[in-house]
C-alpha cells in the first residue's frame, strides 16, 4: 500500500558523522566522538538539502528483518535519540564493512535523525544517512591579515549528493518504509549489502515497471535485426492493454499482443532479465492496473517515430494529442511501402 509523506515541517535534531574509506585499498574509518547540533535557521538549512534527493522517489521496505544490521540499529536510536551517536558509528562500521569492492569510492558519511515528517498526516521521525564521495569547489571572500582575499575550499554540494538513504519510522513489524538512491549505481553494494530493501509492490509501481519494461523490449536489439519493428509494436500494444484494462494479468498480455512464439520466447526471457538486473524483484503477474502511469508511459512510447530509412521524429505531448488531426498513416499499395503525412501550418 502506497503511503503520502510530507517533508514541509520536517526539522533536523542531531547528526553523527563519518569518513568511509575503502577496506580494500586499507583506507581508514573515522567516526565522530560527538553529536553535531545546529542553530535552528542551519537546521532549517540542512533539513531542506538532505531531504530535497529523496522526493519522488519509489517506496522501498527494508528485507530480512530479523537479520538486517540497518534494521537493528536505526530500531536503536528510534527507541532512544540519545543513542544517535553510538548507533550511527554502528552503521558507518556496518557501511565499511561492505564497501569491499575495488570500485567503491571514499567518501564523507552523515547520519541524522529528523522529527514531524509527515507519514499519512502523523508525525514521524527518521534517520537520513547520505554519503557523499566527491568534493565541490567553491570560492569565498574572507578577512585574512587585515584585507580581504579570496579563498577557494572543498564542500559538500547537497546537488551532488552520491548516495542516500531515509528510513521512516513507519511499517517497522513488517520492515520500515525506505526511500533510497544511488548516482553511482554500478555495484549495487549500497542497496543490496547496505541497506537490504526491496520496492514496495503498490499497484503503481507494477504498472511503471511493467510499463517501462515494454519500452526497454521495444529498444532491445541492434536497428536492422529484423525484429525491431515487431518489438516496438509488441511494446505499444502492451501499454495500450495496460491503458484499456482495470485488471492486469501477464498470460492474457502476452496472447492479446504477441503474435508469434519466436517473439514470446523473446519477450519471456528478456522480463526475466530485466527483473534479475533492473527490478531486483519478480514482478506480480496479476494486479490493478494505476492508468495514470500506464497513461505516462504510453505517451514516452508514442513520441518517437523511428524509421527503417534514416528518419527518426519526435512528437511533443501536445502534438501526441492532436495527432489525430495533424499525422496521417497508411500504405502506397504501388510501392508496398508504409508512409506517414504530418499537417503544419508554418514552420517555427
Amino acid at each position: 500500500m502506497s503511503i503520502s509523506v510530507i517533508f514541509n515541517e520536517a526539522r533536523l535534531t542531531g547528526m553523527a558523522l563519518a569518513k568511509i574509506g575503502n577496506p580494500l585499498r586499507d583506507e581508514p574509518l573515522q567516526t565522530s566522538k560527538t553529536l553535531c547540533h545546529f542553530k535552528d535557521d542551519d537546521a532549517e538549512l540542512l533539513t531542506h538539502c538532505f531531504l530535497k534527493p529523496f522526493q519522488r522517489l519509489e517506496l522501498h521496505e527494508l528485507n530480512d528483518i530479523d537479520e538486517n544490521k540497518l534494521h537493528e540499529f536505526v530500531s536503536g536510536i528510534f527507541e532512544s535519540k540519545d543513542q544517535l551517536l553510538d548507533k550511527g558509528g554502528e552503521i558507518a562500521r556496518h557501511l565499511y564493512k561492505n564497501s569491499n569492492h575495488p570500485s567503491i569510492k571514499p567518501g564523507d558519511l552523515c547520519v541524522a535523525h529528523l522529527e514531524e515528517i509527515l507519514v499519512n498526516g502523523s508525525p514521524t521521525e527518521a534517520i537520513c544517512i547520505i554519503k557523499s564521495e566527491s568534493k565541490v569547489p567553491f570560492l569565498q571572500v574572507a578577512m585574512i591579515d587585515g584585507d580581504l582575499q579570496l579563498t577557494t575550499q572543498q564542500g559538500i554540494y547537497p546537488d551532488k549528493i552520491d548516495k542516500g538513504c531515509l528510513i521512516l519510522n513507519h511499517g517497522g513489524a513488517d520492515g520500515y518504509a525506505v526511500y533510497l538512491f544511488d548516482k553511482g549505481g554500478g555495484t549495487q553494494f549500497w542497496n543490496r549489502e547496505f541497506v537490504n530493501a526491496s520496492p514496495t509492490r503498490t499497484d503503481e509501481f507494477m504498472t511503471k515497471r511493467y510499463s517501462e519494461m515494454c519500452v526497454a523490449f521495444a529498444n532491445t536489439g541492434v536497428p536492422d535485426d529484423g525484429m525491431k519493428q515487431e518489438r516496438i509494436d509488441v511494446a505499444k500494444r502492451a501499454v495500450s492493454y495496460m491503458t484499456e484494462t482495470d485488471e492486469f494479468d501477464i498470460e492474457e498480455m502476452k496472447e492479446t499482443v504477441i503474435e508469434t512464439p519466436a517473439l514470446a520466447e523473446e519477450f519471456t526471457n528478456f522480463k526475466k532479465d530485466y527483473e534479475e538486473t533492473e527490478v531486483g524483484i519478480t514482478l506480480d503477474p496479476q494486479f490493478t492496473v494505476a492508468k495514470k502511469e500506464a497513461k505516462k508511459v504510453e505517451r514516452k512510447l508514442n513520441s518517437r517515430l523511428k524509421l527503417d530509412v534514416g528518419v527518426d521524429m519526435r512528437f511533443s505531448t501536445g502534438f501526441q494529442k492532436a495527432s489525430g488531426t495533424f499525422l496521417e498513416k497508411g500504405v502506397d499499395e504501388e510501392r508496398d511501402m508504409k508512409y506517414v503525412k504530418i499537417y503544419y501550418h508554418s514552420e517555427v
